[in-house]
């Protein structure tokens, strides 16, 4: 494997472009590598929109950002036809949803029929308007933000939506060293010091793309991942402590999403086969939104990221 592919030599300018966030910026490159989006959650101020805009920088991708707002309209996203006056005819207006890059900003202050329309256009890489359909331009990815603080006039994305996202992270603000040099960085941006971004071209995605079919995943690995799922529908079976905590666990696409993400993190690796190690360090990533708690579990304090990290501890490697 080709340690200095373009797309390594990126995901190492874009840890120094976005200082103290480096699950979020392995996560932006797993979604590219493995072809789908990503849902990320964290207070206003950690490097969200500078992070998607600095990769659409680097893969010379076209950048939209949507502000979602509860008066939003699904035409605001896919586009609308418009009508010509003067040629007596119908024009569709593409809408910002027809980029490379799409920042989803505060998804879940939209409501649903919106939101709809954005996960549609994510799974089908296409838009339908008055009869016609239009494909979506590729590379094609989605990241979508919330915030976790604020709640009132929110419109929480139902089981079934969250379930399209390939990955979700959750931010945490960075400690006292990170926050010195975030500080650094920004006044060398504003001196216009700061270092260009290693420019890759769309064949250099759509080739490693490629490349993850040829990480191999042996036989334990695949029966290992495939238990953590498991384990997320039968939890009783491999912990006591998880009876009754789980009311639906993943889904088969999520383990066809962990298995690509473990790939995409191997090849980031420069490795050329996917160790338990891998799988372990997206599990939770690629798992704990899709896990619907019961009413019970909720009381007892768990939540999806707890339930997937001591199930990692449950489940036997090999």
């Amino acid at each position: 494997m080709a340690t200095q592919h373009p797309l390594l030599e990126l995901k190492d300018a874009l840890q120094y472009r976005i200082l103290g966030q480096p699950e979020l910026v392995e996560s932006l490159m797993l979604a590219l590598l493995a072809d789908g989006h990503l849902l990320v959650e964290g207070a206003p101020g950690l490097a969200k929109t500078t992070a998607i805009k600095a990769l659409a920088e680097g893969v010379h991708g076209a950048f939209s950002r949507v502000q979602f707002t509860p008066d939003l309209m699904p035409s605001d996203i896919t586009g609308a036809e418009i009508y010509r006056a003067d040629e007596h005819r119908f024009e569709f207006q593409p809408g910002p949803v027809f980029a490379n890059l799409v920042l989803a900003d505060e998804i879940n202050r939209a409501p649903a029929k919106v939101q709809s329309a954005l996960l549609e256009a994510m799974s089908e890489r296409q838009v339908s308007v008055a009869g016609t359909t239009y494909p979506l331009a590729s590379p094609f990815l989605v990241m979508a933000t919330q915030n976790p603080v604020e709640h009132e006039g929110t419109y929480p994305l139902p089981e079934a939506q969250l379930d399209r996202f390939l990955l979700k992270v959750s931010l945490q603000y960075p400690d006292v060293a990170t926050e010195r040099a975030i500080l650094q960085l920004a006044r060398e941006e504003e001196a216009n010091h700061a270092r260009s971004l290693p420019q890759v071209a769309s064949d250099d995605v759509f080739s490693a793309r490629q490349a993850l079919n040829d990480v191999y995943v042996a036989e334990a690995v695949t029966d290992y991942l495939i238990h953590i799922v498991d384990a997320t529908r039968s939890p009783e079976r491999y912990s006591d402590e998880l009876a009754g905590v789980i009311e639906f666990g993943a889904s088969p696409r999520g383990t066809i999403a962990l298995e690509r993400c473990a790939r995409a993190l191997a090849w980031l690796d420069g490795q050329d086969f996917v160790t338990p190690e891998h799988v372990q360090r997206v599990a939770v990533r690629v798992l704990a939104h899709r896990l619907v708690l019961s009413l019970a579990g909720q009381a007892q304090g768990w939540d999806g990221v707890a339930v997937v990290n001591h199930l990692l501890e449950q489940v036997a490697v090999g």
